[in-house]
């Protein structure tokens, strides 16, 4: 018999705020964490704005040791460490050094890269000839299960340890990974999410694409504009979600705050046929993905209260609406409401999807629609699919019951995950 899954931990550090307090905060009331990146300005990049979140020194020590902090270079493992223990604490579990590992807790912790300013380091010390200095941490630093492996010893995790890795799919797969391995009872928990670091080695290739915008280095909190007409291509972004996905026997047993129920999903990929490539999503996958999350949860599409959409303010906004109508079969007024946290945070790439995740937990936990930003004029190819009502532009509160979070990455790539208010 499948068992059911539910969320009962978060974790969130996002440019618009470290901690669900803060966070919650910035989207309830439309809060960019976009700003002016002075690095981007000196190497002359055409982008020079991005969504790299805040974190003082303090903070780091609340999370590693002093000795873990020396010739530590590496954001990506830093974010996701300190999004994994927040969800962790967040879920009611402690942190024990036992001398046993947790063998029904595990973690499932994706990215893209990791510690790409450690590989530079490396890389510069090593054409010095200076090998030896490059520390007994670089290692665990570059290496891209570096996230997964510093939590599962910072937790003491007995259960699957790994980093899952499709763009900007990355998070909502190891969300739907963590569920199928709840489900079938080889994990009574495991903490899911995802990371990216941030800096110009991450972001670079981007800017070469052109498919970041330019046209706001001087207005850093208007750059990023999903479905907006005015849209002129995506900023760059960082940041780490977590959640704790749990067994609902586990997590009643423990009488653990419950925030939703993971009804299910679907992952996967146009093959890069048809219309889909390496950077473009093909249509019939992208629908197919959302049809076959909405069969695998046991919904219909007019049960959705909310899409928390991958919409990354490039041209594909619209092809992307166009996706989900055509896939639910809604248009017009019909429609669920639509939000897009990349107009307050940028895209935040390996990270976005399990950082939007986050917020979409929390809308369909304490019955709100965070509101889209930087979108009062909104593209005519949508509106022409969807009524203007269903992209909200203020703070909704609603009681909801069902929100779908999707995401589309590069490789064509795509991952659909449905959240339902938890009921017993």
């Amino acid at each position: 018999m499948k068992k059911r899954v539910v969320i009962t931990g978060l974790g969130i550090v996002s440019p618009n705020g470290v901690g669900l307090e803060a966070f919650t905060n910035a989207i309830k009331n439309g809060i960019s964490g976009v700003k002016h990146n002075p690095e981007l300005e000196r190497l002359q990049f055409s982008c020079q704005i991005s969504g790299t979140p805040e974190i003082s020194e303090e903070l780091k020590r609340n999370y590693f040791t002093e000795l873990e902090l020396r010739n530590f270079n590496s954001t990506g493992i830093l974010y996701g460490v300190i999004a994994g223990i927040d969800a962790w604490k967040d879920a009611g579990l402690l942190i024990e050094n036992n001398e046993d590992p947790d063998w029904d807790s595990g973690t499932i912790f994706g990215t893209g890269t990791s510690g790409i300013e450690k590989f530079r380091e490396s890389i510069y010390k090593i054409d010095a000839f200076e090998t030896r200095k490059l520390g007994s941490t670089a290692v665990a630093q570059t290496m891209n299960s570096g996230v997964s492996a510093y939590l599962g010893g910072k937790l003491g995790l007995g259960n699957i340890v790994t980093t899952n890795s499709s763009a900007c799919t990355t998070g909502a797969e190891s969300i739907l990974m963590a569920f199928d391995r709840i489900q079938s009872g080889k994990a009574k928990r495991i903490l899911a999410g995802s990371t990216s670091d941030s800096g110009p080695y991450i972001w670079g290739g981007f800017d070469a694409m052109k498919v970041c915008t330019y046209k706001h280095n001087n207005s850093p909190e208007n750059g990023s504009r999903p479905m907006s007409a005015s849209a002129s291509g995506f900023v760059p972004g960082s940041g780490s979600g977590a959640l704790v996905l749990e067994d609902l026997e586990t997590a009643l047993a423990r009488n653990a705050k419950i925030y939703c129920e993971v009804l299910g999903g679907n992952i996967n990929s146009g093959g890069q046929r048809g219309l889909g490539t390496m950077t473009a999503p093909n249509p019939i996958a992208v629908q197919k993905c959302i049809k076959d999350a909405l069969e695998n949860a046991g919904i219909k599409a007019n049960e959705i209260d909310t899409i928390n959409g991958h919409l990354t303010a490039t041209s594909k906004d619209s092809l992307e609406i166009l996706n989900w109508s055509n896939a639910l079969g809604l248009k017009g007024n019909d429609f669920p409401f639509i939000n897009s946290l990349k107009s307050m945070v940028g895209h935040c790439l390996s990270a976005s999807g399990s950082v939007e995740s986050v917020a979409s937990v929390l809308q369909l936990h304490q019955n709100f629609i965070f509101p889209n930003i930087n979108c009062e004029d909104l593209n005519l190819e949508i509106t022409a699919i969807i009524d203007e009502s269903k992209i909200p532009t203020k703070l909704l509160k609603k009681e909801l019951n069902i929100v779908a979070k999707a995401s589309f990455g590069f490789g064509d790539v795509n991952g659909c995950v449905i959240f339902k208010k938890f009921v017993l």
